[in-house]
């Protein structure tokens, strides 16, 4: 028996998926990536996007006709397509799709192929009869021995509500999990051979604010630091409202814990801000970048833009073009506002901005950032950086830099999962190639 996934959307998704491809092994399923071959398919959705959305609808489509031609096939459309809150509507929709799962939960289609002897996750002590998704995830054989880096889900759901976001009416109220099933599956991946751990959060910095007299995100780091066999920590995303003084502090102070920081800003107009109910204004934005920078120099910073949200003038978004210029980030992430139904944008506001000038405000910005990380990046030239090498691509492998810059190396040897002294000789705004030592014992080094 066979298993496909298809999945689309941020990490949490691929952390998502991970755990159904781990549970699904577990029933003695094998992983394909031809299609046509799977006894079960699952559709991974993603709507944080309209185009995420058209997407999802195209595939599950193009599921029917494997349906008819195979009954048995049992497919699983899971994540914030289904959401949290019933599927009848789909359910009309895809008459021909077998299970319908919410966002991180495997229950339902394990309940479905077990026909009922395993109904949720949220048991405890059958979940421990059958796979232990809470407090160890055994990877899929199709990943192990093969996965460097591997995400963490820390905290699920989000209670913030931003005005146009549709995630917390898809994912459900803030749930961070328990210290003692996070630091398990850390050493679980780890003895698997994972060197990277990458905890998530739809607002990571959250984690723990729900829990009575439990750590806090820099605690939680500092602990997973400390698992035999992790090399590096990374997190995301933060929130600027929660990054605060000691996780700052720590991200400085603990060597595992990369010089990496996620921490979106949306848009650099304090009125538009308002409107997104973001809760902070441009200047308090700078302030923390200013602090960030002032404790950790080499620090590189992603952010994420909204361009063309409801009311949003020409003037306006120059307000964010410049706060991009003048803080010069290492990425950012650009997307054009779209409507998602549900939210309180789409109940409340006109989208004004024709398509024409998102474009428009788009392109600029993807310029100017463009030309900045390509400065970033010509900083590298003739320095040597400690990269972690994932995998082969193109005869070339591929690996990153404690700031997450991505470095291509071309060499015969198996550089998987070592953290290796780069020279680098040319640097482009998206990635940067270099050369190994010629004398290096690549068994030796980690």
């Amino acid at each position: 028996m066979n298993y496909h996934i298809w999945t689309e959307g941020c990490q949490m998704n691929v952390a998502d998926s991970q755990r159904v491809g781990s549970a699904l092994e577990h029933l003695g399923y094998a992983h394909t990536e031809t299609i046509e071959l799977a006894d079960v398919i699952v559709m991974n959705t993603c709507v944080v996007r309209q185009s995420a959305e058209d997407k999802a609808y195209g595939r599950l489509s193009s599921l029917k006709p494997l349906k008819q031609k195979n009954p048995n096939l049992v497919i699983n459309l899971m994540g914030c397509l289904v959401g949290v809150k019933g599927y009848e509507k789909l359910q009309k929709i895809f008459p021909y799709v077998d299970v319908f799962s919410p966002p991180s939960d495997p229950g339902p289609l394990i309940s479905h192929l077990t026909q009922g002897e395993i109904r949720s996750f949220e048991d405890a002590e059958t979940t421990r009869r059958f796979i232990a998704m809470d407090e160890e995830l055994v990877l899929p054989i199709s990943e192990q021995g093969h996965l460097v880096s591997a995400y963490v889900p820390i905290v699920y759901g989000c209670s913030h509500a931003c005005t146009y976001c549709i995630i917390p009416y898809k994912r459900g109220i803030e749930r961070s999990r328990p210290v003692g099933d996070i630091i398990s599956e850390v050493r679980s991946l780890a003895a698997q051979g994972v060197v990277e751990i990458t905890l998530l959060g739809q607002i990571v910095d959250r984690y723990g604010k729900d829990i009575a007299d439990g750590p806090n995100l820099a605690a939680l780091l500092k602990l997973v630091s400390e698992v035999e066999g992790v090399e590096r920590v990374r997190f995301l995303t933060s929130h600027p409202n929660y990054f605060g003084e000691e996780l700052i502090q720590v991200i400085a102070s603990t060597p595992k814990i990369m010089p990496h920081i996620e921490l979106p800003i949306q848009a650099g107009d304090d009125e538009v801000l308002k409107n997104m109910r973001r809760g902070y204004t441009q200047q308090d934005y700078r302030d923390i970048i200013e602090q960030i920078r002032s404790t950790s120099p080499d620090c590189s910073i992603a952010t994420d833009i909204i361009v063309g949200f409801p009311g949003e003038t020409r003037e306006q978004f120059m307000n964010t073009y410049q706060l991009l210029a003048d803080l010069k980030l290492d990425i950012a992430h650009l997307a054009r506002y779209s409507t998602r139904i549900g939210t309180v944008a789409d109940r409340k506001m006109q989208d004004d901005v024709t398509e024409e000038e998102k474009m428009f405000r788009f392109r600029t910005l993807e310029d100017l950032q463009e030309q900045i990380v390509a400065d970033i990046n010509a900083r590298y030239l003739g320095k040597k950086v400690d990269v972690l090498f994932e995998e082969q691509v193109k005869g070339r492998w591929r690996g990153r830099t404690p700031t997450n810059k991505l470095v291509f190396v071309e060499s015969t040897d198996d550089l998987r999962g070592k953290i290796l002294p780069v020279q680098i000789t040319w640097a482009g705004p998206w990635s940067m190639q270099g050369t190994l030592p010629k004398k290096i014992e690549i068994n030796s080094i980690v």
